[in-house]
């Protein structure tokens, strides 16, 4: 008898002793010793009160204790049953119990406050384990309904969104948050601008006179740099990128994670060029060798063991890579989630906005799909806590234009940008301009080395100008906008301070 002509055999009958149902993971117990703890010893709340929530207690009594008592304490007053018991409903019961009662005994039946932290941390624990259920059982839904706003690629995005957020912060639900906690984060982001080395509240870009005006990179900002072609926009952006993560120094927390004390990491989009180029170009920026001789191998054996040395110590930098095309806003959030749950992430760097593509159906669109990228970008950022540096294309109305150097409006094309940008700064080189603009010469002119007073003049600009741009801080939120002069070494691709820019940077101040 083969096995398709095998007769099934029935699914055997559900044993008494088998469950109908499986209860959410919780320890009542443990909560009932940890508020004891904390009604016979205030100092117990302390411990576990910088991770453990009201919200993470499964009973809902427990949660209105915890958060009574929590409120009593910060005030500088003693949480016991007596103080407690008033802000509670005087009619509700537990089992035979009035709550007084219930308060009486958590208090004469508490243990030692010594593992009031190993109590809270098993409660945190649970509450863990019952969001990732709560996030299981809706994906299962989900799937099983399929519904049209949501495609599997869609549901998938947001399962691992909420996840992320369960990681990162142990909740997914979100919220008001009150004034006292903003007042707190600012106090810290100035203490740690005080420590940090440069004295900045953001990630310093290793560009002196940049980080003098923005004051670093600010987290969870989205910083649009701009520019039209051959003006060096991906240049500084690779510099930037590779300054930050090389002056990488992480530090232990409390909880065993690393968090950046100077320097971060870094992710690198790079739509444009691969992952090839990108490296080549920080290897000749390091190594002062051109790009163009490390391409066609016109190097010496001196310069070979210089870029040997340079890629041994670009090894071990923080800086990572993702050179897919024409990828989606969607796929970029999943793996900037994913980098920094497994890696870490300090900025991220996308190069660029333009060739990005939007998550709907807005492909006909092109204005409502780049305001679809700039908005995501600008939630990604506040999401992961991070800075967003997204490079951007001009219009080309900027060449029809006597004076070339950018304004916001030549970014108005483009949707969103403007709006949704906390920094704008656009990337300028009049030397580009300057050195197209050179005066014809007859042949037996360039022979006889023969100028006239047309190429006099140009030849003056020209010297003024070469080998310098003009970093244009077109808006600035929290912060002055004006104009900062670099240096540019062309050959390398390399912006840096001038030598003496005294008279140059922060020109055109507002």
């Amino acid at each position: 008898m083969n096995d398709a002509a095998r007769k099934i055999e029935p699914i055997p009958a559900r044993t008494e002793k088998s469950p109908l149902f499986r209860e959410a993971p919780s320890n009542i117990e443990a909560e009932q010793a940890l508020l004891g703890a904390i009604l016979v010893n205030n100092d117990a709340f302390y411990r576990v009160s910088d991770f453990l929530k009201p919200e993470h207690f499964q009973e809902p009594l427990h949660r209105k204790i915890y958060e009574v008592g929590g409120d009593i304490v910060r005030m500088g007053k003693t949480a016991n049953p007596v103080t407690i018991k008033t802000f509670l409903p005087a009619d509700a019961r537990v089992g035979d119990m009035t709550v007084a009662q219930y308060l009486a005994r958590l208090a004469t039946e508490a243990v030692t406050i010594i593992n009031a932290e190993d109590y809270g941390r098993a409660i945190y624990d649970l509450a863990l384990r019952r969001s990732l259920i709560s996030i299981g059982e809706d994906m299962v839904n989900i799937a099983f309904d399929a519904p049209l706003d949501m495609p599997p690629s869609t549901q998938i995005e947001d399962a691992e969104r909420r996840l992320f957020e369960l990681a990162e912060t142990g909740r997914y639900d979100g919220g008001f948050q009150s004034f006292s906690d903003a007042v707190s984060l600012a106090i810290d982001m100035a203490g740690a601008a005080y420590q940090r080395d440069g004295g900045l509240s953001g990630i310093s870009t290793g560009i002196s006179s940049l980080d003098a005006r923005m004051g670093g990179l600010q987290h969870s900002d989205l910083i649009v740099l701009a520019g039209r072609p051959g003006m060096g926009k991906t240049s500084l952006a690779t510099n930037i990128a590779f300054n930050i993560a090389q002056a990488y120094e992480g530090e232990v927390q409390a909880d065993g994670s690393m968090k950046a004390k100077n320097g971060g990491v870094v992710g690198f989009y790079s739509l444009e060029m691969s992952s090839e180029q990108l490296a080549t170009r920080i290897i000749s920026e390091q190594t002062e060798i051109s790009s163009s001789k490390i391409r066609r191998g016109e190097i010496s054996e001196a310069d070979f063991e210089k870029l040997v040395g340079c890629s041994q110590m670009m090894q071990k930098i923080p800086l990572y890579i993702d050179q897919t095309g024409g990828i989606s806003i969607a796929q970029l959030s999943a793996r900037a989630r994913r980098l920094k749950r497994q890696r870490g992430l300090d900025v991220l760097v996308i190069d660029y906005i333009q060739l990005m593509t939007g998550s709907g159906k807005s492909s006909d669109n092109r204005v409502q799909e780049i305001t679809q990228i700039t908005t995501g970008l600008k939630a990604l950022g506040k999401e992961l806590n991070v800075p967003i540096i997204a490079l951007s294309q001009l219009s080309r109305q900027v060449e029809n234009r006597e004076d070339k150097r950018p304004q916001l409006s030549d970014l108005r094309e483009s949707g969103s940008i403007e709006q949704d940008a906390d920094v704008v700064l656009f990337v300028y080189r009049e030397e580009y301009y300057t050195k197209n603009s050179e005066p014809r010469r007859s042949q037996d002119e360039v022979v006889a080395d023969i100028k006239t007073p047309e190429y006099l003049a140009w030849e003056e600009k020209m010297m003024k100008v070469k080998g310098t741009a003009d970093v244009i801080i077109a808006k600035q939120r929290h912060g002055p906008t004006g104009t900062v002069q670099l240096g540019f070494q062309a050959e390398f691709t390399r912006f840096a301070d001038l030598a003496d820019n005294s008279y140059a940077q922060f020109i055109h101040d507002e």
